[in-house]
């Protein structure tokens, strides 16, 4: 891989995560809403990740050596990154709560709510927080290295 390409991959993975935690975010805010636009309640929303390049580790590892092998650079050899596929909506049932009261209650008195569950959604948001951190220290390690090459070379 060369010098950028890290970077590459690493500010992939930031964009993916940043997406990561804004549909999360849209989960929470959402968690009540019994009427969209659309008609019905909201639906929750999963993010769907792809890796950039294509393939298995090991169909990369054999791309990589043969890559080496052949005299090929490993940079072309080596899939990097990962990519937002889509965002799709999540087809469980809503939950019916009794809220005869409620504008959007039925004929039988239940109102639908979205399935969001807070505990389910905090764990989604650290774990994208997380993956946010790692990449953004790996990008801050790799400058400290390119910092560190430079500062021996003079």
């Amino acid at each position: 891989m060369n010098l950028f390409g890290v970077m590459d991959v690493s500010a992939s993975a930031l964009k993916a995560e940043r997406v990561r935690a804004e549909v999360v975010a849209s989960n929470m805010a959402n968690a009540e809403t019994t009427r969209t636009a659309d008609g019905g309640p909201y639906q929750r929303h999963h993010v769907v990740f792809e890796a950039d390049g294509g393939g298995s580790f090991q169909q990369a590892m054999v791309r990589q050596i043969g890559g080496l092998s052949s005299g090929v650079t490993a940079a072309k050899a080596v899939p990097g990154g990962v990519s937002v596929t889509g965002v799709i909506s999540d087809a469980s049932a809503p939950l019916r709560r009794y809220d005869p009261q409620h504008p959007d209650a039925g004929p039988d008195g239940y109102v639908a709510y979205p399935d969001i569950n807070p505990l389910t959604e905090m764990v989604d948001l650290m774990g994208a927080t997380r993956s946010y951190g790692m990449n953004a220290s790996a990008v801050q390690a790799e400058k400290n290295m390119v910092a560190s090459s430079l500062e021996i070379l003079k």
